[in-house]
């Protein structure tokens, strides 16, 4: 089947990346890549370095990573029985991205909220 057009201007629903892109661009996605970013770790120290995550969310999330070829998830034979998760090659990929919009965010974080008070302060004049 060949893939559908689409563009970034659109993203039409029909848009085969439109449901990877999602995924990546996901805050706890993108949380968990920069956690293993430095190497593999065991569900509960994702989950230490992830302040506010649940248990259920951190689990449907490396699960996706997972089926994505985004991580890889390694049964370690110890009693009791441990995982650990690392990112693939292929997620390795998207860590340039993701540290280049981590800093964007860094540095424009004030004009942001300036933005933000700027714009509050006329919600509430208007109010």
């Amino acid at each position: 089947m060949p893939m559908k057009e689409c563009s970034i201007q659109e993203f039409r629903s029909e848009c085969p990346c439109r449901g990877l892109f999602d995924q990546v661009a996901d805050k706890w996605s993108m949380m968990i890549l920069a956690v293993l970013a430095d190497g593999p770790l065991r569900f509960n120290a994702i989950k230490r370095g992830l302040e506010g995550i649940t248990q259920k969310a951190l689990t449907q999330t490396l699960r996706k990573l997972e089926r994505n070829g985004i991580i890889a998830r390694h049964v370690i034979a110890t009693s009791p029985v441990a995982v650990e998760y690392e990112i693939t090659p292929l997620g390795r990929t998207l860590i340039e991205p993701l540290k280049a919009l981590y800093y964007w965010t860094k540095e424009k974080l004030p004009e942001v909220d300036a933005a933000r008070a700027e714009f509050d302060m006329r919600m509430e004049e208007s109010a």
